[in-house]
C-alpha cells in the first residue's frame, strides 16, 4: 500500500520525467444533427464517441473564456433552442470525472433525455429554435518545450504552458488512462510518491471555475508539497 512521502521524498528525483505535451483538433460535422429532442435521442444514440467527447469533455476546454453557462453542449442547446430548462441541468449535472469510459458517459445522457421525455412527451417533437449539429474532432498530440525533472521544474512548467496543455493532461487525459485521474496527478503519485497531493489534484472541481482557475489551483497544491 503506497504510504504519504516524508520529508526527504520531496526532493527526489521522479522515476522519469514529465513531459507536457498539448494537442491539437481538426473539427468535422458528423451526419447527425438535431432539430427536435426525438431527433436529439436517436443522434445521441447513433453519433461516433468522438462527438460525445467532443460535446462534453472538450467543450470544458473552452470554459477558460466564460464563467457562465453550461459546461457541456447537450445542456447549452436544450435551453437556448429548446426552452427546457430541467432538461438542460439535468445534462449539465453530469460530472465526466465519474466516467472511464465515453460508452458509459453516452449512456448516462440517452438516459436523462429519455426520462425527461417520458415526463414530457409534447416535448419531443417540438421544433428547436436552431439545428444542433454533432461534430467530432481528430486529435494530434503535440509536445511542448517544457520537460519537468523535478518537482520545482514541474511548478515552473505548470506556471508557463498553455492552458490547452492543462485541458489535455487534467481532463482528456482521463479517459485516456482510464481512470478516473489524470496526468499530473498520475506523475505525482507513481513518480514521486507524493500521493496526497495527487489526491488533492483530482478534487479540484473543474465546473465552477476557469482551466486558468484550474492551474492556479494544481500550482498551489504542488507549492504546499515543495514546503
Amino acid at each position: 500500500m503506497t504510504t504519504m512521502a516524508t520529508a526527504p521524498d520531496l526532493v527526489r528525483a521522479p522515476v522519469k520525467p514529465f513531459y507536457f505535451n498539448t494537442s491539437a483538433h481538426l473539427l468535422r460535422i458528423t451526419r447527425q444533427k438535431a432539430n427536435t429532442l426525438s431527433e436529439f435521442l436517436n443522434a445521441l444514440r447513433e453519433c461516433p464517441e468522438g462527438s460525445i467527447f467532443q460535446h462534453s469533455f472538450r467543450t470544458l476546454q473552452e470554459h477558460h473564456f466564460i464563467r457562465e453557462g453550461f459546461s457541456n453542449d447537450f445542456a447549452h442547446w436544450a435551453v437556448s433552442a429548446c426552452n427546457e430548462p430541467s432538461l438542460a441541468e439535468g445534462l449539465a449535472s453530469v460530472d465526466v470525472r465519474e466516467f472511464t469510459s465515453v460508452a458509459e458517459l453516452r449512456e448516462r445522457f440517452i438516459q436523462i433525455v429519455e426520462s425527461f421525455l417520458q415526463r414530457s412527451p409534447a416535448a419531443a417533437s417540438r421544433t428547436a429554435r436552431e439545428t444542433f449539429y454533432f461534430c467530432a474532432a481528430e486529435s494530434v498530440v503535440i509536445p511542448t518545450s517544457f520537460i519537468a525533472g523535478s518537482l520545482q521544474e514541474f511548478a515552473e512548467g505548470l506556471r508557463r504552458v498553455t492552458v490547452p496543455c492543462i485541458h489535455h493532461h487534467f481532463i482528456e487525459a482521463r479517459l485516456r488512462l482510464k481512470l478516473m485521474s489524470n496526468d499530473f496527478s498520475q506523475w505525482l503519485h507513481e513518480d514521486l510518491g507524493l500521493t496526497e497531493a495527487a489526491r488533492q489534484l483530482n478534487r479540484i472541481d473543474i465546473y465552477t471555475v476557469t482551466l486558468e482557475d484550474v492551474r492556479n489551483r494544481i500550482i498551489r497544491i504542488v507549492e504546499r508539497a515543495l514546503i
